[in-house]
């Protein structure tokens, strides 16, 4: 019997590990500038604390976990409720008011297997606890903002408040009249969702509820004082940092816990729109799981999955770029060859991929060579050519064409021909 992995579980083989260690490496550099300590917690908690934390009425609780129902242990969801446990258990607030805390590792849901998605995956979790202030929020969207960059990956930051338990009741009262009468032209989940958690219709992925939404109430226009007062104390903050962002009014948080800022980092380099971190505040959760009082808390997490799928694109498009040669100098006679050996050689000391072809063939052969080393520029040099001292330099890619000077040592030639490849 030949066995295999279980379907929506993966495993990490050598060449893509080296990936892995890349972006824990990246990460823990960033981190350690900031200030943080890694937490390692176990994958099994009680079912209870998910659910509490969570919200029952949420998908995650209701239809994702992996619950050993007799024990009444899940393996964890997230990582955010069991760093919140052990911030507890252990008492981390008597030794530092304010934790600055990660954890790296797998998570696990009962979902549909997609791609940057298995059903095991894994996530980088950061938490900062025990401090309220918006500068506090544009510090942890910049740091999340740092480790994307020094990856070299290009995203795009939203981000939006969704208020707090004193301005949310009367917005969520407003968000489900709208939905009540849009209710028939709903899908079944948006449907569900009307009663027991209708912030979650906001951002349903199903194109005719996310076109009926479009006209419901925007908590942004609907937060109290205190809140929108933060949330313009975090935007002011982002613009002092120089993190650029848009405001999506739309964007909520699929877990209970969420309060005020919320933050999104897409891509669109994965196809369809794509998350490859999410966040944001969470005020009450502490409190809500039977710890201190009045304890502040904001958090990310990124998508290690999505993460290496973007690295790898990156990897391959730095292979390609590296194959290719920056110039063929195709020489067409004795006289030349003759001319172009020493320029080529002289592009090779300036670092550059030079290839050329000693044969004289013609030119529809060597542009053959030319395109089976994907050179990038193409020298073309033959009798007439050197009559005027002067090449034809052919971009490859647009095919545009200019004309170069030969005049001058072979030296500054590839001097003035480096310049401009």
């Amino acid at each position: 019997m030949k066995f295999q992995t279980i379907n929506g579980f993966k495993d990490i083989l050598p060449d893509e590990a080296a990936l892995w260690q890349r972006l824990e490496q990246t990460a823990r550099s960033i981190f350690r500038r900031f200030g943080l300590q890694e937490v390692r917690v176990p994958i099994v908690e009680s079912t209870e604390l998910f659910a509490r934390a969570i919200g029952e009425a949420t998908d995650v609780v209701e239809k994702e976990m992996y619950t050993f129902a007799d024990k009444g242990l899940t393996l964890r969801p997230e990582a955010t409720a069991g760093l919140m446990r052990a911030y507890i258990e252990h008492g981390l607030h008597v030794q530092q008011p304010v934790q600055r805390l990660f954890t790296i590792g797998p998570m696990f849901r009962h979902e549909r297997p997609q791609k940057g998605r298995q059903r095991q995956f894994h996530q980088i979790d950061v938490e900062l606890i025990g401090a309220s202030e918006p500068g506090l929020d544009a510090e942890l969207i910049a740091m999340a903002q740092l480790l994307l960059d020094d990856l070299g990956l290009k995203v795009s930051l939203e981000i939006n408040s969704i208020g707090c338990p004193q301005c949310r009741p009367a917005f969520r009262q407003k968000l489900v009249q709208h939905l009540h009468d849009q209710q028939e032209q709903l899908c079944a989940d948006c449907r569900r969702r009307i009663n027991t958690n209708p912030l979650r219709t906001l951002d349903c992925k199903n194109s005719q509820c996310r076109s009926l939404v479009q006209d419901a109430p925007s908590i942004v226009d609907n937060l109290c004082q205190d809140c929108a007062t933060h949330f313009a104390g975090v935007r002011c903050g982002l613009d002092t940092l120089a993190v650029p962002y848009q405001l999506n009014r739309f964007m909520v948080r699929g877990l209970d816990y969420y309060t005020r800022t919320t933050f999104e980092f897409i891509t669109a380099d994965l196809g369809a729109q794509a998350a490859v971190a999410a966040g944001g505040r969470y005020d009450g959760l502490v409190e809500q799981l039977g710890g201190p009082k009045n304890t502040p808390g904001i958090g990310f997490a990124l998508g290690m999955e999505r993460l290496i799928l973007l690295l790898e694109q990156q990897q391959a498009e730095q292979d390609i770029a590296r194959d290719r040669a920056d110039l063929f100098a195709a020489a067409l006679g004795d006289k030349a060859v003759a001319t172009c050996a020493p320029l080529v050689h002289e592009l090779r000391k300036h670092g550059l991929y030079a290839t050329m072809d000693y044969s004289s063939r013609s030119l529809k052969a060597q542009m053959k060579q030319a395109g089976r080393v994907k050179a990038r520029f193409a020298l073309i040099v033959g009798e007439q050519e050197l009559d005027k001292q002067e090449a034809v330099l052919r971009n490859m890619d647009t095919q545009e064409q200019t004309a170069f000077s030969l005049h001058g040592a072979s030296k500054d030639v590839a001097a003035r021909l480096t310049k401009m490849l």
